[in-house]
């Protein structure tokens, strides 16, 4: 996702393993010889952001899920507009050795805030919704209480879908399925049972972005209100419906017709979610339960809706308005645009209890890729997703940096080694060395290797930013610092 944390919590590196390759490939479709031949190119090439000059820089899709613990991984690929495969891989639930399938169903995550931005969309297509009128002026069991800190500027609902309010609640944990769960009303205003804050105010609205699944709780109740209809049925009936998507599911949990689908999240060592997964009453935020082939049609639609082809849910004009960034450079509505020199791609990522995804899909060409794990490691998200990219020849998508890698003395490492402290997440990091190398720990749990370049600069393949360390004027090192979008994030010696 777009947050240090989260992107922490979801690229864990792990040793021990214990998945079964007889069962990586159960009840799969088999196609025709030259599209096996693309599944084993895809299978076989893996591939991180970082190539190191002089080692070889392509993995094997079973062997990086033993290392990384992943008890299955679930992908589709979209090609000229239509999903030319999808495959399965691993155990569904491992104790009872339920093998994952194209139908087996994960938890989205924060992929639920694309569907849900096309729902909201719906209504402002339907002339219920002003996209760029105050919130409160369509919620109706509760009101946002604006204060001082939004500076007497309104919050509206395009300032929700594009992470522009400035408010508060990164994300949501979820509840287990024993817990009592709480209202809406109750997480807005962070009281008991919720299990987080208040959404409130931390900056004036339009001011920049700010990644807020709190905002998109607001939007959830917002269509409530509106239609005057519990949030899943109107998502199933507007939204997966009309797409083709029979499978997804924004209900907590799912009804007992999808049950014999549902895969068991598991945490980053392995050990299953208690009572298999979490319930998000947060549905627009976190609660979609979906596969790739799925979300594989609502790409397509996307990308045919675009070209004025098809308009199953939104129009063509509604889904240009969809894809625009708004305030932000990068941020649209409840998807994120991102450019490989001249050529677009829309998408999002996600994290539950258990479970990690991701999807990308081309402005043109028709090109897309998912990729769903019930597991809190996501590492190999964005590696089969590059290897989808350089074996379907997408130009320009999978620009590796090349890194030629020095040797650290001892003696030099020990000036570095120790614990930093990042004051905005509160995130405790150590560098410290082992046996098997040296290694950057996050909050003593979470461990990622790392590769210097130079005395000064250091990274680690399974995480997307590069570390420079700062030194003072005698030369002593008193933290390291990276960029994490256009903010440069610093971490303090301790």
């Amino acid at each position: 996702m777009h947050h240090r944390r989260l992107l922490f919590a979801t690229v864990t590196i792990l040793l021990a393993t214990i998945l079964s390759c007889s069962t990586s490939a159960q009840k799969n479709d088999r196609y025709s010889a030259a599209i096996e031949e693309k599944i084993k190119l895809v299978e076989n090439n893996l591939c991180t952001g970082i190539e190191l000059v002089d080692s070889v820089n392509t993995y094997n899709l079973l062997e990086r899920m033993k290392r990384f613990k992943v008890r299955g991984l679930s992908i589709a690929v979209v090609h000229n507009y239509k999903i030319e495969w999808a495959r399965g891989y691993g155990m569904a639930d491992t104790a009872a050795q339920t093998p994952v399938t194209t139908q087996t169903l994960f938890q989205a995550g924060s992929i639920s805030k694309s569907l849900n931005a096309v729902g909201v969309l719906k209504l402002v297509q339907d002339k219920k919704l002003d996209p760029f009128t105050d919130i409160n002026a369509y919620l109706q069991t509760w009101k946002f209480p604006y204060d001082t800190v939004s500076k007497g500027k309104k919050i509206n609902t395009a300032n929700l879908l594009s992470h522009t309010a400035g408010l508060t609640i990164h994300g949501f944990p979820g509840y287990q399925r024993d817990d009592t769960i709480p209202t809406l009303q109750q997480i807005l205003d962070g009281q008991s049972p919720a299990n987080t804050k208040a959404v409130r105010s931390q900056f004036e609205p339009g001011l920049r972005y700010q990644y807020s699944g709190g905002g998109t709780t607001i939007s959830q109740l917002m269509v409530e209100n509106i239609t005057q209809q519990p949030y899943d049925s109107y998502m199933w009936e507007n939204v997966l419906k009309p797409m083709d998507m029979t499978l997804s599911s924004y209900s907590q949990p799912p009804g007992k017709d999808k049950e014999k689908w549902l895969a068991t999240g598991y945490t980053a060592q392995g050990k299953e979610v208690t009572k298999k997964f979490h319930l998000y009453p947060e549905q627009a935020a976190a609660g979609l339960w979906t596969n790739p082939t799925d979300l594989g049609k609502y790409i397509i639609e996307t990308q045919l809706s675009l070209l004025g082809k098809s308009n199953k849910v939104l129009s063509q004009e509604m889904t240009m308005f969809r894809l625009t960034p708004y305030v932000d450079s990068n941020a649209a509505l409840g998807v994120f645009i991102t450019r490989k020199e001249k050529d677009r791609y829309f998408g999002h990522n996600g994290s539950d209890q258990g479970f990690t995804s991701v999807y990308t899909g081309s402005f043109e060409n028709g090109n897309g890729v998912i990729v769903m794990v019930n597991s809190n490691n996501g590492t190999i998200l964005n590696e089969v997703v590059n290897s989808v990219a350089v074996v379907y020849g997408w130009k320009n998508y999978y620009t590796p940096i090349r890194k030629k890698l020095v040797a650290i003395s001892d003696s030099l490492f020990r000036t570095f080694a120790g614990n930093y402290f990042i004051a905005a997440d509160r995130d405790t990091l150590t560098i410290r060395k082992t046996d098997d190398g040296y290694f950057l720990t996050v909050n003593n749990r979470q461990d990622f290797k790392i590769y210097f370049t130079s005395e000064n600069e250091f990274f680690s393949r399974q995480l997307n930013f590069e570390f420079t360390l700062e030194k003072d004027t005698k030369g002593n090192v008193k933290g390291f610092y990276f960029k994490d979008r256009a903010e440069m994030i610093s971490a303090k010696k301790l």
